[in-house]
């Protein structure tokens, strides 16, 4: 016996009885099936409903063949076929379903309408919604623009705030359906459903569709428009309508309060605000850049300094004690080893102590250490890792206590 699909004819029913048609066993879940349903199951892009059979969690809808299966949490033995039992939807879920899926319908269709744009993908997920539209049937767009977007927004908006009826069709064969206005070429040859957004002389929207929606335009709430992006020679539209798209803006419009807030600024002149905000932070941090190669200029000097105060003959090849620096970044220390083994007769050690971090540094001359090598040789010893070429190498330690141990011991090695 075919079932019969309640919620095709009242999406608005959230409670009814039905009978046990089957009682079944898959992947250990329970799987019914039923007289009569207002489970609507997953379809058309759109997600299954959920809800409870006699106070049994439904944790999924879909169909096969003629039938609707409703997986639930328990076993075989709760239910028995030919048992009545009770049906109740998760509303808020069947109804952020409709005002999604309505929504997308009228957005498809000012896309078509306005620009040509056929809806060749869409997206109905937890985290976001998404149609892709091919310009394809006026030649003179080639590209969705951010003003394209925002015409094609306020348009939707305008079917929802003129609360245009949602009217669903339904027809036998093919040929009685494409009597309308369709948006898109039917595949279906029997058994289709027609959803019509407005009146069928003029529809904003007039598509095939097995989905559920509601009666009117106006109950969407709402559609905004937050991404456009180019995708497989498609723009892909990134949207949300209803509730959520309600809660989206409201987030952001928290955000741009406390952005707003923050910078002392009004939402006229928040942009300006944040330009000079940013002038000011660049300002910062070219000075910030300057200070650091003078800081990092006057290091090298007073290490080559104490350098050349020392013995610098091959024959007293010994390291330099090590420098240790806390405000510097790695980046500045391997600057400093750079710098310096271009020029220095000597090994020196220079350790970053936030990173446990030490750089070798040392000339390129024949009676010189390799760097490279004295880190591939002993780092591994205490647990360390890096590597390097014969001039400048660096080795990281899981410990501080480590790092003066390596030193030491390349020191002795080099004596």
């Amino acid at each position: 016996m075919k079932v019969r699909r309640l919620f095709k004819k009242d999406v608005y029913l959230k409670e009814c009885q039905a009978k046990i048609t089957s009682v079944s066993q898959a992947d250990g879940k329970t799987l019914v099936t039923l007289d009569q349903t207002i489970f609507f199951p997953t379809g058309g892009g759109q997600s299954c409903d959920i809800g409870q059979i006699s106070g049994i969690d439904v944790l999924d809808v879909y169909e096969y063949g003629d039938d609707i299966y409703h997986r639930l949490d328990c076993s075989p033995q709760d239910l028995a076929e030919g048992a009545s039992v009770s049906l109740s939807i998760d509303w808020e879920r069947r109804f952020d379903n409709m005002q999604r899926h309505c929504g997308e319908h009228i957005l498809s269709g000012i896309f078509f309408r306005e620009f040509g744009g056929v809806n060749r993908g869409f997206h109905m997920g937890d985290d976001y919604m998404t149609i892709d539209i091919s310009l394809e049937e006026m030649p003179e767009f080639d590209k969705i623009t951010w003003e394209m977007a925002k015409h094609a927004e306020l348009a939707a908006n305008e079917v929802i705030w003129n609360n245009l009826p949602v009217i669903i069709r339904h027809f036998n064969t093919k040929k009685e359906a494409e009597g309308l206005p369709l948006r898109k070429v039917l595949t279906l040859e029997k058994d289709i459903s027609i959803v019509c957004v407005g009146s069928t002389d003029n529809p904003a929207d007039c598509v095939a569709c097995c989905g559920t929606h509601p009666s009117t335009a106006g109950q969407v709430g709402l559609i905004k428009i937050y991404k456009v992006e180019s995708n497989k020679g498609m723009f892909r539209i990134y949207f949300e309508a209803g509730k959520r798209a309600f809660e989206k803006m409201s987030r952001q419009y928290d955000t741009l309060t406390s952005l707003a807030n923050t910078l002392s600024a009004g939402e006229d002149d928040l942009i300006d605000k944040f330009k000079s905000q940013q002038a000011k932070n660049q300002e910062v941090r070219n000075n910030l850049h300057m200070l650091k190669k003078e800081v990092i200029s006057q290091e090298i000097n007073a290490i080559k300094k104490e350098l050349s105060l020392s013995d610098s003959s091959a024959e007293n090849m010994q390291a330099l004690p090590y420098k240790e620096y806390n405000l510097l970044s790695t980046d500045d220390l391997s600057a400093i080893a750079r710098e310096l083994s271009e020029s220095i007769p000597k090994l020196v050690f220079l350790v970053h102590n936030p990173t446990n971090t030490v750089f070798l540094c040392a000339s390129k001359d024949k009676n010189t250490p390799d760097c490279g090598k004295l880190v591939k040789e002993n780092a591994s010893i205490y647990g360390g890792k890096g590597g390097g070429n014969k001039t400048m190498a660096r080795a990281i330690f899981p410990k501080a206590e480590y790092i003066p141990i390596f030193i030491d011991l390349i020191s002795k090695h080099l004596k």
